[in-house]
């Protein structure tokens, strides 16, 4: 169930509109680029002995304004180095219900960047949890566990979809799971990520208000940091929320735009690039697979797409 009544889709444009606009016009929003992660360089961490899956997600782009582009070096290197699904799709416009796609297999009917919508429904949290699996979401510029609010400096509620659900925000034990990112230096250099990280960067840091230079500097500080730590058969799961057009696939369960989706790590075949399509569902999948845990929602139809021909075998961190 969703206690939620989305906007007009004519707002939802409009924001959408203005969202890209402002990249356009390259520049930065009112988000700034958050420090660098506490860690230290990446060769002082002892490598990981546990493998670990890490999600990034990053903001409104369109694959061919990444893969190839001057702006994104770094972000480059990744997909020539590792793998790149060449035909990955978001789901809808705007942000929030990619991300809710991306935890449980649902846009649960909302359209919009609602604040106030909350979400009854099954997610990734209670998912790894019933599992025993460990899991934490980072938030950069997140000022506190549980928080509810709608922005704090370059936080935004809107990307952080853990928050949405009922059963993690009335529930103080699984809410204190999403910290901010100076936890995320502390469990880095202390070698302790969980086996499932998520990380959401700031407003700046994912490229929403500073474009693809912005983001690719974040990624290129603190990307290498994280595959130092993902263990031996960890990955990371590189992906946008949105582009900006409407193209889709996977019979129509898709069409948020054309987006550049990366996965690195030691088990992921080097230089591959796969040609069939994906969608955000399938990305669960691919995660859910991984972690030895049951589908939720539309990430049990195959139709959704796999990253899993990106690797040398079937994808397990367990």
């Amino acid at each position: 169930m969703t206690a939620c009544r989305d906007r007009s889709a004519s707002l939802a444009i409009t924001l959408l509109a203005i969202a890209s606009a402002a990249v356009i016009l390259g520049g930065c929003g009112s988000a700034r680029p958050g420090r660098a992660l506490a860690a230290g360089p990446p060769d002082a961490l002892s490598p990981s002995r546990s493998s670990h899956v890490v999600v990034i997600v990053m903001e409104n782009e369109e694959a061919g304004d990444v893969l190839g582009s001057r702006s994104a070096p770094y972000t480059n290197s990744l997909a020539r180095r590792y793998g790149l699904a060449t035909r990955s799709f978001a789901v809808a416009h705007p942000s929030l219900p990619n991300y809710l796609t991306l935890t449980s297999g649902a846009t649960h009917g909302i359209a919009s960047n609602r604040t106030s919508c909350h979400v009854n429904a099954r997610n990734s949290v209670g998912e790894i949890e019933a599992a025993h699996v460990s899991g934490r979401a980072y938030m950069e510029d997140q000022p506190r566990a549980c928080f509810t609010g709608a922005t704090s400096a370059g936080y935004a509620k809107k990307h952080n979809p853990f928050i949405y659900y009922d059963d993690v925000a009335r529930e103080p034990r699984r809410c204190r799971r999403l910290v901010g990112f100076g936890e995320l230096s502390a469990d880095l250099r202390a070698g302790r990520l969980p086996t499932f990280v998520w990380i959401t960067p700031n407003l700046c840091d994912d490229g929403h208000d500073c474009g693809v230079a912005g983001g690719d500097r974040f990624l290129s500080r603190t990307v290498p940091l994280v595959l130092r730590e993902i263990g031996p058969h960890g990955f990371l799961v590189l992906t946008w929320d949105e582009g900006t057009t409407d193209d889709g696939c996977c019979a129509g369960a898709a069409a948020g735009g054309q987006i550049a989706t990366i996965v690195a790590g030691p088990d992921v075949r080097p230089d591959a690039a796969d040609g069939r399509a994906i969608d955000h569902y399938g990305v669960l999948h691919t995660i859910e697979q991984a972690l030895g845990l049951p589908p939720l929602g539309r990430a049990a139809n195959a139709a959704n797409g796999s990253l899993a021909p990106l690797f040398r075998g079937p994808p397990r961190v367990r």
